[in-house]
């Protein structure tokens, strides 16, 4: 996920910063996190999360990835 947002964002990523990101997006109900599978920590976008998202990526700067990436989910 780092690398991905540092593919398209043009900016790099702290450590930690992934995972205030996931601890906040959970407690807001955005995310939910599914079973783990081997040392992978799968997330799945709710709906809320989904509804967001289609609210307020017009706004960034990242919106087109963004809007691609989620018409695919």
């Amino acid at each position: 996920m780092i690398k991905c947002i540092e593919s398209f964002a043009g900016i790099s990523l702290g450590p930690g910063t992934l995972y205030g990101a996931l601890s906040r997006l959970e407690e807001r109900k955005l995310i939910t996190a599914l079973p783990a599978d081997d040392r992978r920590c799968p997330y799945r976008i709710t709906p809320a999360g989904a509804e967001t998202l289609r609210r307020t990526l017009p706004t960034r700067a990242v919106a087109k990835t963004g809007l691609r990436r989620l018409a695919q989910a």
